[in-house]
């Protein structure tokens, strides 16, 4: 049996990375996405392949749709399809929605929402054809109920909620699943502007008492993934440890 293929986007950040490597474990071939952490991507493609795993990285920025065009068109010409697509990659910004320049709020939108909309339009066609496929959105709780000073962030991770749903119901018809995850604070390198004091008060404030990790993400994303979730589209998984 041919070995699946799947998308892995920012997978030079600490939840991208984690979802590779689980998806690698569980006999995917593995594309690894970054923009400019592309060097660290490369680095664990090859860590996955000396391990005896499948995995290849690419680069480019996915507020460029011609970029995310030539990266898709790289892709389809190595592996002719993609099975799967986890979309990690994302920036984000805090600060008052008042203090916001135009370039700040676009960057924001155009990685976190745009390139998602770039990809899943480019490679989304042959899982329709095949009549198979699945794709995860990475979203954030912040995108469920709002998060103060993070305006840009909390609305570009309610629009792939958004997203999410909409293309569950316009591509389950053709067997392609299309679900969501909302993490809550996951400790990974986002999470460096903050002092221990207040990670450990985040902690204190998530109801299983700590923060969560990449893992526990990669583990849900590789669920939803799975045969497991054959009849699951459509849906937000929040992987918040009951902080929302």
């Amino acid at each position: 049996m041919a070995k699946r293929i799947a998308l892995v986007t920012g997978a030079s950040g600490g939840i991208g990375s984690a979802c590779a490597r689980e998806l690698a474990k569980r006999g995917y071939t593995v594309l690894l996405h970054a923009n400019r952490g592309l060097h660290a991507a490369k680095e664990l493609a090859d860590e996955l392949c000396a391990a005896g795993m499948d995995a290849h990285a690419f680069g480019c920025d996915l507020a460029d749709s011609d970029a995310v065009s030539a990266m898709c068109e790289e892709i389809l010409r190595l592996y002719h399809h993609v099975d799967a697509m986890v979309l990690c990659a994302g920036v984000s910004h805090t600060g008052l929605l008042t203090d916001m320049t135009d370039e700040q709020w676009r960057r924001v939108m155009d990685v976190n929402v745009s390139g998602s909309f770039y990809l899943i339009r480019a490679l989304a066609p042959g899982m329709v054809s095949r009549r198979d496929g699945s794709i995860v959105t990475i979203s954030s709780m912040w995108g469920r109920s709002g998060a103060s000073c993070e305006a840009a962030y909390s609305a570009s991770k309610a629009a792939l909620i958004g997203l999410t749903q909409a293309l569950a119901k316009e591509l389950g018809p053709s067997g392609v699943r299309v679900n969501c995850i909302a993490p809550g604070v996951i400790d990974t390198r986002m999470m460096d502007e903050h002092s221990e004091e207040t990670k450990q008060l985040l902690a204190e404030e998530t109801p299983l008492g700590r923060l969560g990790t990449g893992e526990d993400v990669a583990r849900a994303a590789a669920f939803l993934l799975s045969d497991d979730a054959s009849f699951i589209t459509g849906q937000v998984l929040g992987v918040d440890g009951g902080y929302l």
